[in-house]
């Protein structure tokens, strides 16, 4: 029996490198009877069978549609466009009579989540609700090429049997998470294949170059934007997760090539505390479905032994704080359409043959433990409103004292999530904080997204494990560097339903000047109001120090546009402009009659002419893309600055007099050539500056150009170590993502904008600065007593105290400015991104006495 069935798999492969494609949709799906063959098949509209070719975004989107068209029991939604406006679509699947009444499901349903009527509904006459989801990982595409097969079965299977599940269950079927990583995959691999499959994993097809497809546009890894929805793919989505509160959403993603198959629980101990034991429960009975389709087709898989589901941002745990069952699925990695692998030649059809069969079992799991699943997400809303009741406060208040920009930014997330906010009726001041009622508001914990509220306001150090997939901590208020307060009763009282989004701008009516006026460096886009000063041509200034005009305090960093520096514009045309800027974007601008201020006067040494921004990147090579990525989308979309990307094979005969700053993110960059590095240095040397992150400052310490002290962790302090227990000690020093408590200088060039010195500080790495000998050249520093949320061993927590977190050096003319973190991690990391756009427009202005020399 096994000869035979060897045989018949080598004849399979055979076939597929050098015949004709020998599989159709049977392979996947099993037989099964079609009830309406006048409805295309995949095959009939691509031209090519699911599997034979890598699906590209634009193809698998005109087979939705037309199956959206030609069955009366699939509708098609488009959620909206991502980064490059490619269409997001999502099928809802059902019986053609469940769709003369969807809207009227959709409401019943979504009543689970409200406690004042759930107990109403009868979860015995309610369908199940499925969201499949696919390919958040662009160059994963099984999962999306397995929605050809999936959908096209749900459109056209018959039956008295399959009709009858249809009526118990909707279908959300999203067949590609992330469209523009999937295109790039695609295009990738079917590009590189060979009419004859090439299986070797060293070949050109199964090794994309830079930055490879599984990011999304701006190289954003989806799976982690669930939770802060950052980018346009992951808002698009939520609304209508929030639309339909599904009861299990499964998230198809792949993994190394010489694995299997992958499917959820995972391990018990890396599971969020926040979730309820029952979540796990009903995730291992679900996964009885799977593994009994898995077996059924003789495919190998593990489910109890890796992976976690403690982040929430994840796709495969964001559903569980919603009362929903998250389900990961990973597949082993053909990387391209065939090769080989430990387990023998792994084509592309059999990944996605295994992703097919576990949606299928998916759906007959949902089914199958229907009443339990609505239940259960029952249960979980009203325990979340009595558990927010009884919590020790009313509700938590978030706000700043200077900048309305991150309150609205972070309220925004919040709104999204369907959580329920409250304005202030009017200023608060709280031991000392001050909460203005223009930048603050309230969440009651009074509501059914408590739990939510709980798991992106909370802060813990305490954890039943110490290894984590993903980040141990994400406090929102946190990385929005907010101040928050507890909410009593009298003071919910007092809570306004006019929120700071709704309140009319408060900014000051701007009066006409013939001197200049100043722009206020406090509010989060206040840069980009810079940067289009630039674009217009006007020259800037800054105030390194504070003054007062007209009764009211500048602080350090305030852009001055004088009148007369304008040579080409009339006072009236300034005017004009200036005032154009505050409308369109909301920044606050002050006319200053006269230079005769007090501090400083505004022709001091003290005021600073700010240079256009003129900044490069290099990319390619070792450079992590993810941060990369994150600098493109902070200076583009948010900024409005333009930022060159120099690949390194392009470095040599790129011109650097261009450009005033060069940027090295987290990276290796040591495939630089000997004479890029000399030439590297003579434009330092001439007054270029570099801001350099994380792993970046590793490699500028091996060339001479800084002269930084490192304290890295090393291994082998740890002592002997039983085998054994190599993962579970060497994972616990791991740092994967924690909070820290920064002391910022807040006069520093790096430090304008900044009301406080405390800030706190997003840290993923075991490597720190010691501090300089010059007490000038570390505007930031961890406090002694650092760790606010989030695991770190004590080892690592001990070396960190005290620590430089940012290192001004020197190098001939030019400033090197050495971040140990990523001051922009995943986008949502608000609080820290000023001190990079800081060491963008002000890094030259930092004095060589405040710098670590040569």
């Amino acid at each position: 029996m096994k000869r035979y069935v060897l045989t018949i798999i080598c004849l399979l492969v055979t076939s597929l490198l050098f015949g004709q494609f020998p599989y159709d949709l049977s392979y996947y799906l099993g037989e099964f009877e079609v009830e309406n063959k006048d409805i295309p098949s995949p095959k009939e509209v691509l031209r090519h069978e699911v599997g034979e070719w890598h699906v590209s975004h634009d193809k698998l989107v005109q087979y939705m549609h037309v199956l959206a068209d030609a069955s009366d029991r699939v509708k098609l939604i488009s959620m909206g466009g991502s980064h490059e406006n490619r269409e997001q679509v999502l099928l809802v699947i059902t019986s053609a009579e469940n769709h003369e009444r969807l809207e009227e499901l959709r409401l019943e349903h979504i009543k689970l989540a409200d406690a004042e009527v759930s107990d109403d509904l009868d979860t015995e006459k309610m369908p199940i609700v499925i969201w499949q989801g696919f390919s958040i990982h662009g160059n994963e595409p099984s999962g999306g090429n397995a929605a050809l097969a999936l959908a096209y079965y749900y459109a056209v299977a018959g039956g008295d049997e399959f009709k009858e599940k249809l009526n118990n269950a909707i279908i959300l079927l999203d067949p590609v998470f992330n469209p523009d990583g999937f295109t790039r995959f695609a295009s990738w691999a079917n590009a590189a294949r060979s009419k004859n499959l090439v299986t070797d994993p060293s070949n050109r097809e199964q090794n994309e170059v830079w930055p490879g497809g599984r990011t999304n546009h701006y190289w954003f890894d989806l799976n982690r934007d669930w939770l802060p929805l950052q980018q346009p793919e992951s808002r698009n989505r939520i609304v209508q997760f929030h639309r339909w509160k599904p009861n299990i959403l499964t998230d198809h993603h792949e993994m190394g090539t010489n694995r299997t198959f992958f499917f959820q629980p995972g391990i018990p101990s890396r599971n969020n505390p926040n979730t309820p034991a029952k979540n796990f429960e009903l995730t291992s009975r679900i996964g009885t479905y799977h593994a009994k389709a898995l077996d059924e087709i003789g495919s190998m898989y593990y489910s109890k032994e890796s992976y976690d589901d403690f982040y929430y941002g994840k796709g495969s745990t964001f559903p569980d704080i919603h009362g929903a069952i998250g389900i990961l699925f990973e597949q082993a990695s053909s990387r391209g359409h065939a090769q080989d692998s430990e387990n023998g030649v792994l084509t592309f059809p059999f990944t996605i043959r295994n992703q097919t069969r576990t949606g299928l079992s998916t759906f007959e799991a949902g089914l199958g433990l229907r009443k339990e699943l609505l239940d259960y997400q029952r249960e979980f809303y009203k325990n979340a409103i009595e558990e927010g009741r009884d919590a020790d406060s009313k509700g938590i208040l978030i706000g700043n004292e200077w900048d309305r920009d991150r309150t609205l930014a972070l309220m925004d997330i919040m709104t999204r999530h369907g959580i329920m906010v409250k304005g202030l009726s009017e200023d608060i001041d709280i031991n000392g904080q001050k909460f203005p009622a223009r930048s603050s508001f309230i969440i009651p914990f009074d509501q059914s997204q408590y739990r939510l509220v709980k798991i992106m306001t909370e802060t813990s150090t305490s954890f039943q494990d110490s290894l984590f997939y993903d980040v141990s901590s994400w406090t929102l208020p946190m990385a929005f560097n907010m101040n928050t307060a507890a909410v009593d009763a009298g003071m919910m009282k007092e809570a306004s339903d006019t929120t700071p989004i709704d309140k009319v701008y408060e900014a000051p009516e701007l009066a006409r000047s013939d001197y200049g006026y100043a722009l206020d460096w406090g509010e989060y886009y206040a840069p980009s109001a810079l940067q289009w000063l630039h674009d217009q041509g006007i020259l800037t200034k800054v105030s390194t120090t504070s003054f007062l005009a007209e009764g009211k305090v500048f602080y350090p960093g305030t852009i001055l546009v004088m009148v007369q520096h304008q040579r080409e514009m009339e006072s009236n045309d300034v005017y004009k402009l200036l005032k154009g800027l505050q409308a369109k974007t909301k920044q606050r601008v002050y006319a200053l009659p006269t230079g005769n201020t007090e501090g400083v006067n505004l022709g001091s040494p003290k005021i600073a002419t700010v240079k256009p921004a003129r900044v490069a990147m290099l990319v390619e090579g070792g450079v992590r893309s993810y941060d990369a990525g994150e600098v493109w989308h902070l200076l583009d979309n948010r900024y409005g600055v333009r930022l060159s990307q120099i690949p390194f094979r392009l470095f040599p005969r790129v011109d650097l007099s261009k450009y005033e700053t060069l940027i090295m993110v987290d990276g290796s960059y040591s495939t630089l050539s000997k004479s890029s590095i000399d030439k590297l240095k003579r434009w330092i040397r001439n007054g270029g500056n570099i801001i350099a992150c994380k792993r970046a400052n590793d490699w500028l310490l091996s060339q001479g150009i800084i002269k930084l002290s490192l304290d890295k962790f090393e291994a082998d302090t740890l002592g002997r170590e039983d085998y054994e227990d190599l993962t579970n000690i060497t994972g616990a020093q791991v740092t994967g993502g924690a909070i820290f408590m920064g002391d910022l200088d807040n006069t520093h060039p790096l430090g304008f904008g900044y009301a406080n010195r405390d800030v706190p500080i997003f840290v993923n790495t075991n490597t720190y600065f010691k501090q300089p000998p010059n007490p000038y050249a570390f505007p930031l520093k961890f406090s002694e007593e650092p760790l606010l949320s989030g695991y770190i061993s004590e080892e690592n927590l001990g070396r960190m105290s005290d620590k430089a977190a940012i290192v001004v050096s020197r190098y001939g003319s030019g400033r090197i400015m050495s971040f140990s973190f990523n001051p922009n991690f995943r986008a949502f990391w608000y609080g820290t991104n000023r001190m990079f756009i800081n060491a963008l427009f002000f890094g030259d202005l930092i004095s060589s006495s405040a710098t670590l020399g040569e």
